[in-house]
């Protein structure tokens, strides 16, 4: 009997001691949502609000996931730099962007952000560093999606999510200003 008991410790032992495979599928949009879940738990989560003729837009920023880009998107935020820039490109079921001081698309902050690629999926809502063809051309234009884009995964860093006001979105026209974006801790 003893000799059971010590061979069924050994293996108890042993199993935990092992990792078990992860029985998510990595590609699930589930298992990102998840993830994601978990991460607010673990992290002090950063939120914004952008102000808008229409209404407010709450964002979730993904520290963990693009950790340079929402440190340097909340910097961005602190210091003013998006209030008054206008909705430079607005495409319905797309996306709407914005971010540009020049207001033509082709201007920024100055900074170039190196790709930070991530396994986030674009559902509307996902917030994401716009760029040039090059993958380390993000500077401080971002663009909203107003639909699902499996097309743009893992090609732009995707950085927050939208997570109030998912019907302000399909009211911004192009030429619409941000009234205010500011930083929220909760």
């Amino acid at each position: 009997m003893g000799k059971v008991l010590i061979f069924f410790s050994f293996i108890l032992f042993s199993l935990s001691c092992t990792k078990s495979p992860n029985p998510l599928n990595l590609e699930s949009s589930d298992h990102f949502e998840h993830q994601l879940q978990t991460d607010d738990k673990n992290l002090s989560i950063k939120k914004a609000i952008l102000k808008t003729v229409h209404g407010n837009i709450t964002i979730k920023f993904y520290s963990k996931h693009a950790p340079n880009t929402v440190t340097r998107f909340m910097n961005l935020v602190e210091t003013g730099f998006y209030n008054g820039l206008k909705f430079h490109r607005v495409i319905p079921n797309f996306v709407i962007q914005t971010g540009d001081p020049t207001g033509t698309g082709t201007g920024g902050s100055g900074q170039k952000l190196k790709a930070e690629f991530n396994e986030i999926q674009h559902i509307k809502g996902t917030v994401a560093m716009a760029r040039a063809q090059s993958p380390d051309s993000a500077d401080s234009q971002f663009y909203i999606a107003l639909s699902t884009l499996p097309h743009l995964d893992k090609k732009y860093t995707v950085f927050g999510q939208v997570i109030n006001g998912l019907e302000i979105l399909d009211k911004i026209s192009k030429g619409d200003q941000i009234l205010n974006f500011s930083l929220i801790n909760k």
